[in-house]
């Protein structure tokens, strides 16, 4: 159900990319410079991996804006590089809620090249997890964060909100003998500022 939630979400921003696509008032999308970001997602184990687990993050990104655009039609974008300071993780086990805090020194973003409020992006990034108790249960504290994000930037001037459906893996990465790890679907919602280059 809830795997069936975040695609109907995804399909639905997408549908709003495109619409947003043939509007004659639109504004470029960032093309230099800095972002700040502010974000929260919430999500629940799917597909392989500890079951019975929900995940719930906040963080602060700093995102800087490499490359020109690139790349032919549809697929033409900008890379982004940012990184993430993640003082919020929650992670609702069986046994009990467990807190922690990362950092995700990489994050690299694909920004889509669009004229109008709605640009899509697509990601992938990793970082540390550090964590009150052991993540799964009787596993470990120190963990490590993949995932990838597919979703959309929504801008009004300098400032925008992004939507996006995420596959975040957690796990040890074989400090220890086991290593059943947890893979979860998120929604995350994020409230950004770009500064451009003078």
């Amino acid at each position: 159900m809830k795997t069936r939630l975040a695609v109907v979400v995804f399909v639905l921003a997408l549908a709003g990319a495109s619409a947003a696509r043939g509007q004659s008032a639109a504004e470029p999308g960032p093309k230099d410079g800095t972002e700040i970001q502010v974000w929260s997602g919430a999500g629940h184990s799917a597909i392989n991996g500890t079951d019975h687990t929900g995940v719930w993050n906040v963080g602060l990104r700093y995102g800087v804006i490499l490359t020109d655009a690139h790349g032919p039609g549809l697929l033409r974008g900008r890379l982004e590089y940012a990184v993430d300071a993640v003082p919020m993780y929650l992670i609702f086990q069986p046994r009990g809620a467990v807190y922690g805090a990362g950092v995700n020194p990489f994050a690299f973003k694909w920004l889509f090249d669009r004229r109008g409020r709605v640009a899509p992006y697509f990601e992938f990034s990793g970082g540390v997890l550090f964590t009150t108790k052991d993540v799964p249960s009787g596993i470990s504290n120190i963990n490590f964060g993949s995932g990838t994000a597919i979703g959309v930037n929504v801008g009004h001037g300098k400032a925008h909100w992004s939507l996006e459906v995420r596959w975040l893996h957690i796990s040890d990465a074989g400090l220890t003998a086991d290593n059943p790890g947890i893979n979860t679907i998120q929604l995350r919602a994020g409230l950004g500022w770009f500064h451009h280059k003078e």
